[in-house]
Formats: C-alpha cells, structure tokens, sequence
C-alpha cells in the first residue's frame, strides 16, 4: 500500500510540472505585447476555445497585469516595474492561474519579470566630507558613501571611478551583502598648510547598455591627526518590528566604538541614507545612536524599511552600517462590511430563497488576520450564503409575516482569523411590505340588537365592527348587507348600514304585534387586491311597548246587546263559578300578565273575581233576593307601564232554568217601564234562539274532537294557563297569548255546569273575526286548544 502511495504522488507531480507554464518578460515593456499563446502551451482545442472561457487571475492586489485575448494570446495589460514588484530580490516572478470551465480546470502560470536598465545609480548625498590626518600614511583607505541601483545584475553598479589627482585614487570593498563601497586610498602624504582641502568628483557606473552613471562630489578636509575609525559591531543590522508598535519606542541603539580620546573618541550618529517612507517614520540620537519610532507603522503600507547610518568620531573618521527594518504584520484592522445591493421594504409574501442583500467583507490584514467569517447574530428568517470573493447574499429562508414581524434589524457579523480576533457588527434594517393575506374579522361571532318598536326611521340600531390587521388600503373596510328577503321584502327595507362606520340604521318603524325578530348578514370587505371579506349574522330584536289595551274574548263588550245574561240557579253555594271573564293582550312579557277586577258590584261580598284567572265565583250564599239581578263591572287591566285596561258589564240572574228567565224579566222590567220591558223580553227570545243554534253547533264539534284532546290535556287542565316564549333573549310572555292569534271560546250557560272553556290558538287569523260574543246554554261544555 506504501509504494502505491508513493506512485500515485510522484504521478501527480509530473502531471502539475508537465502543465507548468513558464514565461518571461522584460519590465516597462509595452502594453498589449503578446508574451505567449496558451492554448499552444496548455495543449487546449482551440475549436473549444469559445466554449472553454480562458481567464487570467492574479494574486497581485493591486494590479492586474496581464489578460488573455480571445484567441488565448496571453498579453500585458498594465506597466511593469519589477523594482515596485520585487524590491531587491534577485529573481522576480508573477504567479498567475489560468481558469478554464467545461471542464473546469485551473492551470498554474509563472511569469519571470526580467530587469532592465531603467535606474541610473544615485549617491545618498551630493557631497561627502572627509576629515583626513594630515598624518595619514600613504596606502590609507578611507571609506566613502557608496552608491544605490534598484537594478539587478549587470544592470547595477559595477565600478566606481575618481576624478584624476595626485593625492588620491579609488578602490573598493564588498561586504557581507555583496554590496561594493568605494574606498578612498592615499597615495602621498599630505601637507594641511600646503592644501587644507581637496575637492574630487566621485562616479558610480552600471553595466547596463546604454550606460547609466551617478555623480557625488567629495569634500576632503585635511585634519589633524586622528588615526582610528568607528567601528560598528556588524556591518548590517536586522530589526523585526511589529507594526502595533507604540510611538517614541526603541527599535534599535546602535554602538559604534572609536579607540582614540579626547574629540578624536567621541562618535556622533546620522543617517546617511533612508527610503523616502522612513524619512517621517524613524529619528535617531545623535549622541547615544538610539532609534525611535516618530510615527505609526502600518504593515499594509509599507513592509521593510532600508537605512545606512554612519559615526563619526571627532576627528571626522566615519564608519558605515546598513539597517533593515522588517515591518511585521498583527491583526490590527477590523474587517469592512459594504453593501453592494440591497432591497426594502420586502414584500410580505416573498418566496424562501429571495435575495435581499448583496454584501462584501474584507479585511486589509494578510494571512489568517486577513480571512474573514461572515454570519448573522440572531434567529430570523434570513440567512448568509457565501457567494463569492468575499460575497455574501442575505436571503430569506422562511416564510414573512408583517402582521407578526413588520421589521426586522439584522446583524452582520464578520470576524477575522486573527489573534485575538477582530470583529464587525453592522446592523441593516429591513421593512417587511403588507400584502392582502387577511380577511376582516368581527369582534362577536353573533351581532344581537333590541329595539322598542315604533322607534322612528332613521335611528341608530347597532354598531357593526370589523378589524383587518393588514395595512393601509388592504386595511380600509368597506361594510355593506348582503341582499336577503324577510318575509318577500328586500332587508334594505328593513335596515340601512353606513359603510364607512358600520352603523346600522333602521328604514322604518317597527311593530312588535307584525314582527318580533328578523336577522340578515353583513359583509365586511377590506380594499385589497383582491379584495378579503368575512361574513357576520345580525339579529334584531323588537322589544315590545305597552301600546295594546287588554282584549276581552268573553263575555265579548262587542254584542249587540248592552248586557249580557249569565244564569244563577236557586240551588247555588259559596264558591259555585257562575262564569270566567276571558281575555288577551297582543302585547309580551310584562305588557302582557293581566289582572282581573270588579269595579262596580252591588255587594262586594256577594261575588268575588280571581285577579289572575278572571274566574267569577259566589262570595257567599245567596240570600232570599228580593232583586234577581245583578249587574257587575269587570275591568281588565294589563301590567305594562302606564297600564292600559278595559271592561266589560255582565248582568246575572238567578234561574234554574230558561222559562223563569221571561216571566222574571216582564215582572221587573228595567226603570219599571213597560215599554223597555216588551223591547228587552223581543231582544231576550231572539238571543236564546240564536244561542241555542250556535251551542249546538259547538257541541256537535266538540263531541267529535273529544277523543284526542282528553287525551293529551287530562282533567285537570281547566287551571292551565298558556305561556308563549318569544325567539330573542330575555323576552317572555306569562298568563298571555302573544298576538296575533284567534280564539274560539265556548262557555256554559248552565248554572250547574260550573266548566269553563278555554282557548284554542289559531295563526294567521284576523282576532276581530273569532270571537263569538253569542253564547249559548251547554250541558257539556268541551275545553279545546
């Protein structure tokens, strides 16, 4: 298994070298100039060129320098400048990658940036001063200030040459770095007062075709003696700095020592030469050869600093060393969040996956400072996808409710890999847009409203509510009743609705006795696109008003006699029923429970009347009368407020039998006048006949109904009274009958038979037209409902 794995990689090696493309490019060549074709050296089809798609990315994050043409000529695009790209570095090359899709395929490319002689040498200082001893042995070297070529190899400095005098010629001296200075060697003594001063041009030559040169004057002051130099204690000296560093802190304290005493030891510090990025960046002592920071370093600016400093003693021997100052990088810049799209309000209604926002995240820091994380800090239906190059698109993952949620802020949340890591937070509001998605919704299932009857037309009934937790218009409502009929007339006959507020107004007058109730639909539908609406049952209720006197059914106040005869026979006792005032209210409820009164009786402890049955009763034994008669007035009053009443005048006469009832008539005629007796005795006769033609009649029908009504009523039923329940809430009738109902009515006649009849209800029957006020006499007198 071993060597198979061994195999297997040494055969992905080959693979990699074998698509390993090289090439090679001279700097500050011009743009567009063609420097290979990769289809030829990636071995591509070029007929499946168009749909292959070549693309050149580069890891410079700057520049771009190269593209790739159509027909897969790789050609430069932008200025090279292999000094900027690779500083000091004796090889410089560009790292490309060659993306091909169908199939995708990423084919690494290396681009050699050759130098150029396009920098001429230059000298830190146009002049350099040099203390020489005048007892300065002849062959002493003195170092002088080299010069600096950012070009490489031949194209750098190669020699230096002096300007011809006797005194002095030029060697020169390679340190540890390659680096060539330009030695100052003395072929004669010198004589001060003979020459105090020498003034000699110093040129610096590159190898480079054309040639470039750089020129420095040396200024050589002849001194006293001073036979020892400064020594450094390395010729070059290399500094790691973080670029977090606090200002004014120590970088470096350079020591330079000097063997001489007096003025001749004592060494002073300069710069000589620095970059033109340190100039504002770095001060040193001049006396202790301390280096400080004076500014900031920022890695993401500038990442090494290069210095030469030089220590004089007092003599003015100068000794030379080189600084580098490697800047290196902390995590000390936040990742940037940057939205690069994005959409609110968002509708309500958009489907999971929708993208909201496009979002870029970068980090200036490099490595793992620089790799960034992307995530949203709380639970909402949203999410971050990575896209690409740093790309993140929020999408919804979840279905939006406004009603619920009509916002939300999101978080983002990006953090870097560094240590300790540096993090983001950049919230974004987003608005959440209403849509159509609820109907109208009454605050009761069931809308119950009372009204009195013969309220006026045009009064307010109810209110009609209906909330939409939508928003504007799809919140608007719009109330309306849904056409219906009540009874073959349209309800808008009925009730009228305002549909703005949902006012309900009545159309017209309403009569309990006509119509207690009725109920109809509203329909509340809101402005949206389409329009929702919901549905609510209304039910009016009309409360009844005392606006009915008390109807009396027997003995009817209608017949066309004045009086009315009840029979009384000899033999009667104290509580013998001599008859029942029978009456009705159209009226309900307490409009309807009537009581029963004798308003004018004779002897009021004769006759006693039950005031909830109306039942006349003998409050005592009848007396030897020297009067048959007896004349009563019953009134009926109803229980509503103010009461209403009526009455009625019954007449009794004690009789055992019909033939008493002439003779005891024409006997005591009514004001002893005899005229009025002879018209009452005609009135009599024809109101037996007709009695006596109707009682038969009546019993005949009850002979034949007798079966199935003793059945369900029993023998005890003559103290039953009806009670009527109305269809809304609260509304009750007791001891009446709700109108409109019809009657008929059968009472005795005879004295003996002391049994009532009572009421029989029959709907949709005018009342005016079935009472029969004309009772006649009955030995059986049936109870019918």
């Amino acid at each position: 298994m071993a060597w198979q794995v061994i195999l297997f990689s040494y055969c992905l090696y080959l693979v990699t070298e074998a698509y390993q493309v090289h090439y090679s490019v001279l700097e500050e060549i011009k743009q567009n100039t063609v420097i290979g074709n990769l289809v030829v050296d990636l071995g591509i089809n070029k007929k499946e060129l168009e749909t292959r798609k070549l693309r050149v990315v580069s890891h410079n994050k700057k520049h771009n320098h190269f593209n790739v043409s159509l027909d897969g000529n790789l050609y430069v695009t932008d200025r090279i400048d292999r000094e900027e790209l690779c500083s000091s570095k004796p090889i410089c090359h560009l790292d490309l990658e060659v993306l091909v899709e169908n199939p995708v395929n990423v084919f690494p490319v290396t681009v050699q940036v050759l130098d150029i002689n396009d920098n001429s040498p230059c000298f830190s200082k146009d002049i350099f001063a040099i203390g020489i001893s005048e007892s300065a042995s002849p062959g002493a070297h003195f170092i002088l200030g080299n010069a600096f070529d950012s070009d490489l190899g031949s194209n750098s400095i190669q020699s230096y040459s002096l300007s011809p005098n006797p005194y002095f010629t030029l060697g020169e001296k390679t340190d540890s770095e390659g680096t060539k200075h330009p030695e100052l060697i003395l072929e004669q003594p010198l004589d001060r007062e003979n020459q105090p001063r020498y003034i000699l041009a110093l040129t610096a030559y590159d190898g480079g075709n054309p040639l470039r040169t750089g020129t420095a004057l040396i200024q050589i002051d002849i001194q006293d003696v001073n036979d020892n130099y400064p020594v450094f204690s390395q010729d070059t000296y290399r500094v790691t700095l973080k670029e977090d560093i606090s200002v004014g802190s120590v970088v470096l304290k350079l020591n330079a020592s000097d063997r001489d005493e007096g003025s001749y030891g004592q060494v002073t510090y300069s710069f000589s030469y620095f970059d033109e990025s340190a100039q504002n960046v770095f001060s040193m002592d001049s006396q202790t050869g301390v280096i400080k920071t004076i500014e900031e370093l920022d890695y993401e600016t500038t990442q090494s600093y290069k210095m030469s400093v030089e220590a004089k003693d007092g003599g003015g021997l100068v000794a030379k060393c080189a600084l580098i100052m490697q800047i290196e990088d902390v995590n000390d810049n936040i990742p940037e969040i940057m939205f690069a799209s994005l959409s609110t309000p968002i509708p309500e209604d958009a489907l999971p996956g929708t993208v909201v926002a496009l979002i870029n995240v970068k980090d200036l820091d490099s490595r793992e400072n620089g790799d960034v994380v992307c995530q949203i800090g709380e639970s909402s239906p949203f999410n971050l996808i990575q896209s690409s190059n740093n790309y993140y698109k929020l999408v919804t993952t979840g279905p939006l409710d406004r009603e619920t949620t009509p916002a939300y802020n999101i978080t983002i949340i990006a953090e870097d890999e560094g240590s300790p890591p540096m993090v983001t937070r950049k919230t974004i509001f987003i608005a959440v847009s209403d849509v159509n998605d609820n109907a109208p919704i009454f605050e009761k299932p069931t809308y119950i409203s009372y009204i009195r009857e013969h309220t006026l037309a045009g009064t307010s009934l109810h209110t009609i509510h209906a909330s939409d937790v939508d928003d504007n218009e799809n919140a608007k409502i719009i109330y309306s009743i849904i056409n219906t009929n009540i009874e073959s007339i349209p309800v808008s006959s009925y009730v009228s609705i305002n549909s703005m507020t949902g006012v309900l107004y009545a159309q017209r007058s309403f009569d309990y006795e006509q119509l207690q109730e009725f109920q109809f639909q509203v329909m509340a539908k809101d402005s949206g696109s389409p329009p929702l609406s919901s549905n609510v049952t209304v039910r009016i209720c009309i409360i009844d008003k005392n606006d009915n006197s008390p109807k009396i059914l027997y003995p009817s106040p209608d017949t066309e006699e004045s009086e009315l005869l009840e029979f009384i026979p000899h033999s009667a006792e104290k509580g013998y029923l001599v008859t029942k005032v029978i009456a009705v209210d159209a009226d309900s409820g307490h409009n309807a429970w009537l009581s029963y009164h004798l308003l004018q009786v004779p002897d009021s402890s004769l006759f006693t009347i039950g005031q909830h049955t109306g039942e006349i009763r003998i409050g005592r034994d009848l007396p030897d009368m020297e009067s048959f008669r007896q004349e009563l007035v019953v009134l009926v009053k109803d229980n509503g407020v103010p009461s209403l009443s009526s009455t009625v005048t019954i007449n009794l006469v004690v009789a055992d039998n019909f033939q008493e009832v002439i003779p005891k008539i024409t006997k005591q005629p009514r004001n002893s006048d005899t005229f009025h007796a002879s018209f009452y005795l005609i009135i009599a006769i024809a109101f037996i006949s007709g009695l006596f033609i109707v009682t038969v009649v009546i019993i005949a029908f009850f002979r034949c109904r007798k079966i199935n009504v003793s059945t369900s009523l029993g023998t005890n039923s003559r103290h039953i009274y009806p009670q009527f329940t109305l269809g809304c809430p609260s509304e009750i009738s007791d001891t009446s009958l709700p109108f409109p109902f019809s009657y008929d009515v059968c009472v005795t006649l005879d004295s003996k038979q002391n049994e009532i009849a009572y009421l029989k209800p029959v709907q949709n029957v005018p009342t005016d037209n079935l009472i029969d006020t004309k009772v006649p006499p009955s030995d059986n007198i049936e109870q019918v409902w």
